[in-house]
């Protein structure tokens, strides 16, 4: 049998010419909406909350939900019309002659409105349209719900709604709220907008916080408010909140941040270590090249760490690369074994940042076998416009002495041995440093005593600047704010501690890796935007375990020095102690 007669039949059915078994189902009430919950391959559904049958189930044909269109209409109560060969329902309309879909006239892709072993089927997101209703679809994408109004009716505004745990608070005590704004036409709440909502109010008085929604067709609801009346004696200062409730991430006011006594005794924090033989390849200068050159070049054997800082101040579009040559007489190899990068940005705070996370997410190992005098790119940046920049940081390990160079290309040059043999070397700006470290990584022990107290790192005098060598002007030079080295953190007598970092130098934005017992978790700091001032630290971590394990690398772009600052997250046996963890 023919689609076209398949679809004749079903019109016939429609127009009382024909019974196809699912004509029996009542039609829904023409004064409410109509909700039908369905899953794919699945008969059972539910209408409105009822229990139902559709002779026909759902399909995913093609990655798209396929209805059953005259089955869905009647449970719907949309009413379904024929003029001709023509069937229309609400803003559709099906030839069934050409087998063509529109909606209000406009043509719909084939295959929209579909026959389907003798079942006509639409698309859902196209029957939705037409009939302006409301679709939404489970997280796996295998159940939907779709809400229609009554025909001529208009859809109903949505309604804001929201509950505290107390009508009353004491100044510092935790307010938890639970929202449950509702749609009665079914359609999602996609927004909330909220006045004076705050989690906490530290001063005595009455707080009005409203509550408006807006649903997926754009309706806003009218506002919805509760009155908050605060008293009595004080639970929590702003620190002690925070020290019990921030995230991580989060910032809180301490005016004293600056007078805590150092780690371990007054004046020395810790005792630091160089220990690792892990060299630090630094290339920063020029930071801004005007044109197609050398960086920066050495050669090594073993492991190291490559920092590139860069922007593109070429009149054109431009790359970074770093290739890698081999000065052996064997082939060898060289394993990139952890790798960050942020490129292109125009952005300068955001490339220190970036380049974090990405190092301390990438777990991927990379390996590439050298032949003697063989060269390959290491690293590749994308295509930097004029102004942009980058920022790379990369851990590798080669197996015997390799070529190091740094070189700016711009576009259309390939980075190959005859290319960079014919490019001078950029002279340093004057401004930023560039060079060969032969300690990448600074380990530190700390037992904690009285808190709170501080660790500072990255000061020039209490953190020394690791030293090294300019090999291009064969200059000795000084990595002030150590970027690029990886601090070996471990923390005795952590457990119940709260850690912060608290930037001294200016603005800071970057990121930490933290383990705590089982639980490892890099962590950006500061969750949006930057810190800014010492008496605004930022929450690293709240320890569970005795001993805490950081590993923290200053961020390229940030400023330098920052205190690490150590905290009792609570004081057993008192008021402020006590927290509130339901989170709706």
């Amino acid at each position: 049998m023919s689609s076209r007669l398949h679809t004749a039949l079903l019109l016939a059915a429609l127009t009382g010419g024909l019974n196809l078994g699912w004509v029996s189902v009542g039609w829904a009430s023409a004064a409410a909406s109509a909700q039908l919950q369905a899953s794919t391959d699945q008969t059972a559904a539910l209408l409105s909350g009822q229990a139902t049958r559709l002779s026909n189930p759902p399909r995913l044909v093609q990655g798209r939900t396929l209805l059953p269109l005259l089955e869905v209409a009647a449970l719907l109560g949309q009413p379904v019309s024929q003029q001709g060969t023509l069937l229309r329902l609400g803003r559709l309309s099906f030839d069934s002659i050409t087998q063509s879909a529109a909606l209000d006239a406009a043509p719909q892709p084939a295959g929209s409105v579909t026959d389907l072993g003798g079942v006509l089927y639409i698309n859902a997101r196209l029957l939705a349209d037409a009939l302006n209703a409301n679709l939404s679809f489970s997280d796996d994408g295998r159940s939907l719900t779709l809400t229609a109004v009554p025909q001529g009716g208009d859809p109903l505004a949505p309604q804001a709604r929201f509950s505290t745990d107390n009508a009353t608070y004491a100044p510092g005590e935790k307010v938890i709220y639970t929202d449950y704004p509702f749609d009665p036409d079914g359609a999602d709440i996609v927004s909330r907008k909220w006045s004076n909502k705050r989690d906490v109010f530290f001063e005595p008085g009455s707080y009005t916080v409203t509550l408006q929604v807006t649903n997926s067709r754009g309706q806003v609801s009218a506002p919805y408010s509760r009155t908050l009346t605060v008293t009595g004696p004080v639970m929590d200062t702003p620190l002690s909140y925070a020290l019990k409730y921030a995230d991580p991430g989060e910032s809180f006011p301490d005016a004293k941040v600056n007078t805590y006594p150092l780690v371990g005794t007054t004046s020395v924090p810790t005792v630091p270590a160089s220990v690792s033989a892990t060299s630090l390849i630094f290339s920063n200068s020029p930071e801004a090249p005007t044109q197609s050159g050398l960086l920066y070049q050495d050669s090594l054997s073993g492991r190291a760490r490559l920092l590139a800082y860069h922007l593109n101040a070429l009149s054109q579009p431009a790359r970074l690369y770093v290739v890698a040559r081999n000065l052996e007489t064997r082939p060898m190899d060289v394993t990139t074994e952890r790798l960050g990068e942020t490129a292109p940005t125009r952005i300068e705070g955001q490339l220190g940042q970036v380049t974090l996370l990405d190092y301390f997410a990438d777990t991927s190992v990379g390996k590439v076998t050298l032949q003697p005098g063989e060269s390959v790119a290491l690293y590749a940046s994308p295509t930097l416009s004029p102004g942009s920049g980058v920022n790379l940081l990369q851990d590798i390990n080669a197996s015997g002495r390799i070529e190091l160079t740094f070189a700016m290309l711009e576009g259309g040059l390939p980075p190959t041995t005859q290319v960079l043999q014919q490019l001078p070397y950029l002279p340093a700006d004057g401004k930023h440093v560039r060079g060969t470290f032969p300690n990448a990584v600074k380990t530190i022990r700390a037992q904690l005593g009285a808190l709170p107290s501080r660790m500072v790192i990255g000061d020039g005098q209490i953190d020394p600047a690791i030293l090294g060598t300019d090999v291009l002007s064969g200059q000795p030079v000084r990595l002030s704010g150590n970027y690029g080295v990886l601090y070996d953190i471990q923390v005795s007598g952590s457990s119940g501690v709260a850690v912060a970092l608290s930037p001294r130098g200016g603005l800071y934005r970057g990121a930490m890796n933290v383990q705590d017992g089982p639980t490892v978790q890099t962590v950006k700091l500061p969750r949006s935007g930057v810190a800014l001032t010492p008496d605004k630290p930022t929450l690293l971590w709240r320890a569970q375990s005795d001993l805490l394990k950081i590993d923290f690398v200053p961020a390229s772009g940030s400023n330098l020095p920052i205190s690490l600052v150590f905290y009792q997250a609570r004081t057993p046996g008192t008021l402020g102690s006590l927290t509130k963890t339901y989170t709706p």
